[in-house]
C-alpha cells in the first residue's frame, strides 16, 4: 500500500469517525423542523418593558435606554434609544439603533444574545444587559 493511499484511507476513516460523533451531539432542544420556534426556557408575562442599559466604552461609562414588548416571550418590538451626546459612542448608538429591530424582533427573549449590530459591538453589552433586567421584571 502506497503513502496516498494510506492517507486516503485514514482520511475516509477520520471523516466516519467524526460523522458519528457528530450524530449523537444533536441537542434535545432543536426544533422538530427547520422554521420551527426554539423551546423557552423561561415564561414571561406579555406586555411593555424599559430598562436602561449600561456599558464601558473607551470614553466612558455610556447608556441605552431599551424598549421591548414581548408576547408569548417572543420580542413583537424593540425600541432604542442612546444617551451619548458627541463622538464615536453617539455614531455607534445611532447605528445601532438602526439596525438592533432587523436582529430582534420575531425572537425568543431567550434566545437574545446580541453580539454586533450595525458596525457596534460595545453597545450590544447595554442591549444585553438591559434585556436582563427586562427578563428579570417579565418574569412570570
Amino acid at each position: 500500500m502506497n503513502i496516498t493511499h494510506r492517507r486516503r484511507t485514514a482520511f475516509a476513516l477520520g471523516g466516519l469517525s467524526v460523522a458519528a460523533t457528530l450524530v449523537g451531539c444533536t441537542p434535545a432542544s432543536a426544533p422538530a423542523s427547520p422554521g420551527a420556534a426554539p423551546a423557552s426556557t423561561g415564561s414571561y408575562t406579555d406586555g411593555e418593558y424599559s430598562a436602561t442599559g449600561e456599558y464601558q466604552s473607551p470614553g466612558g461609562p455610556e447608556s441605552i435606554e431599551v424598549t421591548v414588548a414581548l408576547e408569548g416571550n417572543v420580542v413583537t418590538e424593540v425600541t432604542v434609544t442612546g444617551n451619548a451626546t458627541d463622538g464615536n459612542a453617539l455614531r455607534y448608538q445611532t447605528e445601532f439603533e438602526d439596525g438592533i429591530a432587523a436582529e430582534v424582533v420575531g425572537v425568543n427573549i431567550d434566545e437574545l444574545s446580541v453580539d454586533k449590530v450595525a458596525g457596534s459591538s460595545l453597545t450590544s453589552d447595554g442591549f444585553n444587559d438591559a434585556i436582563a433586567q427586562i427578563k428579570g421584571d417579565a418574569d412570570a
